[in-house]
């Protein structure tokens, strides 16, 4: 399934909205939506030249291979290039996988608070046994 670049931007959204102790800003005024946990960014979303993006940190080692299997996927928009990604909407980026990567952000994120802060396991949430 292909989703437009709104399609994206909703389905994104709809999932960073369930993850405990997520919220939405948006310190870089409305164009663009910030989502964070416990004050750390996890998730971005914009419209670069026109075309909704979502800005999701990532693994290097995952990045990259994303980055080579998707056309779609590029490094982060004005974030760091090795650990941020950049998903389009469009061919092969469907909402199975939009939802995958939106958690590991989330967990990657978590995972770098301090335990005490944390909302869930990072070892384990969003993980199937």
């Amino acid at each position: 399934m292909t989703l437009d670049g709104e399609t994206l931007l909703k389905t994104a959204a709809n999932r960073a909205e369930e993850l405990p102790g997520a919220g939405l800003e948006h310190p870089f005024g409305h164009d663009w939506e910030v989502f964070k946990v416990r004050g750390k960014v996890f998730m971005l979303m914009t419209e670069v030249p026109g075309r909704p993006v979502v800005i999701l940190k990532s693994e290097p080692a995952e990045a990259e291979a994303l980055r080579e299997q998707y056309e779609n996927v590029t490094p982060g928009y004005h974030m760091n290039k090795k650990h941020w990604i950049t998903l389009e909407g469009g061919n092969a980026i469907g909402e199975k996988l939009v939802r995958e990567l939106v958690t590991e952000s989330y967990r990657l994120v978590v995972g770098g608070l301090p335990k005490s802060q944390r909302p869930v396991d990072p070892h384990t949430y969003g993980r199937r046994s």
